[in-house]
């Protein structure tokens, strides 16, 4: 087995739009998803980091208006024809040999086939595709002709094709798509070019192709139509030789700089691109520099496959080039419409592992958040709060993109989104932002600035009843009580937290103190949040223990129980029962000593054992309805219950490879989970912790993983790690499994 790909044997219409979300190519600026050029049933998406446009949409009855990132026009078609015979099409092909790989160390998509046409002549195809982590506005595709029994002519039509909507998830298909309008398209010196513009964000986007032909050839002719142009080729092949077609593209849009229009900037992309050889060349280069920087080694192979793929994907949303954008992390990556290509809280999964890697990423993802500052603040202001309320779903401008509608698959249902009320959103951008300072080892006024006003957000929502503190009408991590329910655990141990970080940041950034009479305030607030307990556990929110208990007998193995309830009357919300982890995510952001603090700061009696039983109790009555529940239930078991996990790891490892969420990967990578693995590996079984005096590992990996090497660098310190279950080498010095210790590095900035 080679780890670094990922093969696929056969054609199965089935499974296409899996491969076609795995089998993405990206650079953090745009990614294409791994569709045939040639097929009749694909789901073709080109996505753009930040282009996003709204629609409105009658559901119900009802005007609602979504905002979507933008399926942008395909620029893969490219289809053939031998003499006299119809144009291929992979379903109605008879097929001899069919496959493709994903080569993650190259970053190329390769696809090959053997086609018999109905007078029996037999031709080989081969395909390279990529997307250029060199230059990010540069895509290609080099196919490869063989007339094995035959001679003569081979028909070759290339197009780019604006006649694309947003279509890429079932549910939303009854929702506008039509987000491209304005079309126009040509022909300029041998290049091919085609523009559109946004509907409502008047986004103009540009794409320009050159088409390269290595064997006898003919140009044959062209046609266009305002949302579309083709032209094809006619290459004189000879038996047994080939003969090879490659369509160098670019893709420009207004949004981009160092740009006169986007138009005249794709066509000379476009016109100064060099060949094929020379753009792999590059392309390898800038993907082996990565790999070189970044790679995690593990060294059981299918393991490694996996971690290798998340890593791949990661760098394909959020690399090098994102650090010149204006984009936050979307959701479900660059690689299809689930979520809208919304940015939620799944930052929160993915920052740890870009901090002690490409911090310059994570600064512009948290300065994504902090150029909206001014929405949020105003977003506070309209409900009668201080300070900022950053919305549960954002996308261009920081306005609250979270639909007012969602259908459920199961019962046909329009349903009422209420998930805008996750104010929770601010206090993960907030971890964030103090994670990165840590690992940077500098606090900036900008970072500061968050800190300060999403803490005053938070202070300003609790309300005094009594001797304590509350925060009520909110909606915690756990989607299935999307009612508003008040004094969410999650929710108000993490204000208490974020408090006590904007404190320190008001020391570094005295100009940002609200005033003595605030901060007296923020003081109290963390003597006197309220924090419910029932059982001898933390109770998720005030009056969950006297739910009832679902019948787990019942509904045991369903994932989404909130669809299969709704769809037979009743109400996921009524019961005892998480969506994903809610309360375990304390653990999951916090050490047991850090929450253990807290809630003694608070005057509660919180007894070490309060941490096991908690963990148990939770996990009895969680259905994993959401990818990140598999990676934080792994984290939170770790030291507790080993082998379960493992199982929890297992199951994170292949949530989208293996689709475990039940068809939900065509429609785009979980980006939250893939970074979630990644994280457990490093901070969680080596026990990785970053800190003001350095770096603190404390490793207890599990046997099955077998060793696990990495390189990272904090503070500009590089620690290169390898570790197994018998212990850990930290730049040489061995460090024995479960012994902690704290391996310095720069102080930084801070006081």
């Amino acid at each position: 087995m080679n780890a670094w790909v990922l093969t696929y044997e056969g054609f199965d219409p089935a499974s296409e739009g899996l491969r076609e979300a795995l089998c993405t190519l990206g650079n953090g600026r745009f990614a294409t998803r791994g569709a045939t050029p040639d097929g009749e049933h694909r789901t073709p998406g080109t996505y753009v980091a930040g282009c996003y446009d709204r629609l409105v949409s009658t559901v119900d009855g009802h005007d609602v208006t979504n905002e979507d990132l933008v399926n942008l026009p395909d620029w893969l078609p490219l289809t053939f024809a031998t003499p006299e015979a119809p144009w291929f099409r992979t379903e109605r092909a008879d097929l001899l040999d069919y496959g493709q790989r994903l080569d993650m160390r190259r970053g190329v998509l390769l696809r090959w086939l053997r086609w018999r046409d109905t007078e029996g002549r037999i031709t080989r195809m081969r395909q390279q595709r990529l997307v250029s982590m060199a230059d990010p506005r540069l895509a290609a595709l080099e196919t490869t002709f063989t007339a094995e029994n035959w001679s003569g002519d081979l028909r070759v039509r290339s197009a780019l094709n604006g006649r694309v909507r947003n279509a890429g998830v079932a549910r939303y298909r009854n929702l506008r798509g039509d987000h491209l309008t304005c079309h126009a398209c040509g022909l300029n010196d041998g290049l091919a070019w085609l523009t559109a513009d946004t509907r409502s964000s008047h986004i103009t986007v540009a794409l320009a192709a050159r088409t390269d032909v290595d064997a006898a050839s003919t140009p044959g002719a062209h046609s266009s139509e305002p949302d579309r142009i083709g032209w094809e080729h006619v290459l004189h092949l000879r038996q047994g030789e080939s003969g090879t077609l490659t369509k160098v593209v670019a893709l420009v849009t207004s949004r981009d700089p160092a740009i006169h229009d986007a138009h005249s900037a794709a066509l000379r992309s476009a016109e100064h691109a060099p060949g094929f050889e020379e753009l792999l060349v590059r392309h390898e280069a800038a993907w082996e520099r990565l790999w070189t920087r970044l790679g995690v080694e593990v060294s059981d192979p299918d393991i490694a496959q996996i971690v290798r793929l998340h890593v791949f994907h990661l760098l394909q949303t959020l690399s090098i080039h994102t650090a010149d954008l204006d984009a936050g992390v979307p959701a479900r990556g660059l690689h299809g419409e689930a979520y809208r290509g919304h940015v939620f809280w799944d930052e929160l999964f993915v920052l740890p592992w870009l901090n002690l890697r490409l911090p310059e990423v994570s600064a512009a993802l948290l300065r994504y958040r902090w150029r909206r500052l001014s929405e949020a603040r105003a977003a506070a202001r309209a409900a009668g709060f201080e300070g900022a309320m950053f919305p549960w779903q954002s996308g261009s401008d920081g306005q609250e993109e979270t639909p007012a509608m969602h259908l459920n698959p199961v019962s046909g249902r329009w349903l009422r989104d209420r998930s805008h009320r996750q104010r929770h959103v601010g206090l993960a951008i907030c971890y964030n932002v103090w994670h990165y300072c840590l690992a940077t080892g500098s606090l900036p006024r900008w970072c500061a600035e968050l800190l300060v006003e999403v803490a005053a957000f938070f202070a300003s929502l609790a309300g005094k009843h009594g001797s304590r503190y509350e925060i009520r009408g909110v909606m915690g991590p756990d989607e299935y009580h999307d009612r508003p329910v008040d004094n969410n655990a999650y929710t108000n141990v993490m204000t208490v937290w974020l408090l006590l970080r904007a404190r320190q940041a008001i020391e570094v950034h005295p100009d940002l103190s609200p005033g003595p009479e605030r901060l007296a305030r923020w003081e109290d607030i963390t003597r006197n949040m309220r924090v419910d307990f029932h059982d001898d556990v933390i109770s998720q929110f005030t009056g969950y223990a006297d739910l009832p208990e679902l019948d787990w007998g019942r509904y045991r193995g369903v994932r989404r129980l909130d669809r299969a309830l709704e769809a037979h009357g009743d109400d996921v919300s009524r019961y005892k029962v998480a969506k994903q982890a809610d309360v375990l995510m304390l653990l999951y952001l916090l050490t047991a000593d850090e929450l253990l603090s807290i809630l003694h700061g608070l005057g509660y009696e919180a007894k070490p054992d309060l941490i096991p039983r908690t963990v148990r109790y939770y996990t009895e009555r969680t259905s994993h309805g959401s990818t990140l529940s598999a990676v934080v239930h792994a984290w939170v078991l770790a030291r507790s219950d080993r082998s379960t996990s493992w199982r929890f790891f297992a199951e994170a490892l292949v949530s989208d490879i293996k689709d475990v969420q039940d068809g939900t990967t065509a429609e785009g990578i979980h980006l939250g989970a893939m970074g979630g693995t990644l994280d457990l590996l490093e901070g969680c079984y080596l026990g990785l912790e970053v800190r003001r005096d350095g770096l603190h590992l404390s490793p207890l990996l599990p046997e099955k993983l077998g060793t696990l090497s990495l390189t990272l660098w904090m503070r500009g310190t590089r620690f290169s790690i390898d570790a197994d279950h018998t212990g850990t080498r930290v730049n040489g010095e061995f460090l024995p499994p479960g012994e902690g210790r704290t391996f310095a590095c720069r102080q930084g900035e801070w006081p």
